[in-house]
């Protein structure tokens, strides 16, 4: 059953004028005064931070209306995975977190007194002991295992009486333990702008401080604008002649606040939130520049953005040795789970792919 954490911070806005080293001439976009803003700048709109916390396991998840970041919630300690005779149960840990409590019993076993139980617990590496610091059991055999990294078949044998007088008996209950990552999310972008002749360096300064003021303008969102590429082409006309172009595909990615210790509280420190921010004020940036020029009555610029031609697609990318499979993970059917033997993602992709001679975990090479 997944857990949530929130916490909340005002948001607040204000308007600030970002610092960049040069400007290439003529560049309209960062010399003229801009009668939105009251002055030359562009407007800033400042979140507080929110981180959403949810953790997968047996249990189908909540499954949200909007996309959000899965991250490992601090709330495990109550969370208890029981086991099955039957077939394997499926567990899904985030990497490098805690496990929940994984017992060695069945739903039939927890109801019944047991006399002189003996657990044995094992993993794809051999035998666990209490003596790892990476495992914890308890001596009722619950299993914990800690900065969890080591996906595969986990067997716990427990050896017990019903009454002093039976024999033992034996028992013997599996689980499949998969680690998952959050999957990288971002928007990716593509504008153009008309520009200086391709081999001009007045193109290289306006690249520059056009990237420094959008990252400027998400910066405090935490999230970061980074450039995929830039092409400068030749365009010719619809019944017109021959012009320059500059081709930008670039990505804004929500940032780890905790990394970047900053305090999150409630929904303005979820990362989708942060993001959609982010991409509602990329957007209106764009469009703040058409509507200026329309207002001006001076000429356009060398240099000036080419109106409609922002485009932007929502991405869902796995780390490599990591994928998404609704089908074969149906309770983590959002979660980049770890490849199976007999599959691999090479790259950055969002699917594990079929390789019959892989037989390991999070495979990246078939």
């Amino acid at each position: 059953m997944g857990t949530t954490a929130l916490s909340t911070k005002p948001v607040h806005c204000t308007f600030g004028h970002p610092q960049v080293d040069s400007a290439p001439p003529q560049a309209w976009l960062f010399q003229r005064s801009c009668p939105w803003s009251g002055g030359a700048g562009v407007l800033f709109c400042i979140s507080g931070n929110s981180v959403k916390e949810a953790s997968v396991f047996f249990q189908k998840p909540f499954q949200p209306s909007k996309r959000f970041l899965r991250s490992a919630g601090p709330r495990h300690n109550s969370l208890k995975i029981v086991g099955s005779v039957i077939f394997p149960v499926k567990v899904y840990v985030k990497l490098n977190h805690n496990s929940p409590r994984i017992l060695c019993l069945t739903n039939h076993l927890r109801n019944l007194e047991l006399i002189d139980p003996i657990f044995q617990w094992s993993g794809p590496g051999g035998g666990l002991s209490s003596e790892n610091s990476s495992v914890q059991i308890s001596p009722t055999g619950t299993l914990i295992l800690k900065h969890f990294n080591l996906s595969g078949v986990y067997t716990c044998s427990i050896v017990y009486k019903l009454t002093a007088m039976q024999p033992d008996k034996n028992l013997v209950i599996k689980y499949l333990i998969y680690a998952y990552s959050d999957p990288k999310n971002y928007y990716e972008f593509t504008a153009q702008y008309h520009t200086a002749p391709c081999n001009s360096s007045h193109n290289t300064s306006f690249e520059k401080t056009l990237f420094q003021i959008l990252n400027k303008l998400v910066g405090e969102l935490s999230c970061e604008v980074t450039l995929i590429k830039s092409e400068c082409h030749h365009v010719k006309m619809q019944r017109g002649g021959l012009q320059n172009e500059i081709f930008f595909t670039f990505s804004v990615a929500s940032l780890d606040r905790e990394n970047h210790n900053r305090l999150c509280q409630q929904s303005a420190c979820d990362a989708f939130h942060r993001l959609n921010k982010a991409k509602h004020l990329i957007e209106r940036f764009f469009k703040q520049q058409v509507e200026v020029s329309r207002k001006s009555s001076e000429p356009l610029p060398e240099i000036y953005y080419i109106e409609g031609t922002l485009q932007m697609v929502w991405v869902d990318r796995c780390y490599p040795g990591y994928g998404m499979n609704a089908l074969l993970h149906p309770d983590c059917p959002k979660c980049c789970v770890v490849c199976s033997p007999g599959s691999y993602n090479p790259s950055n992709g969002i699917h594990c792919l079929r390789c019959d001679s892989s037989l390991i975990y999070g495979a990246t090479k078939c």
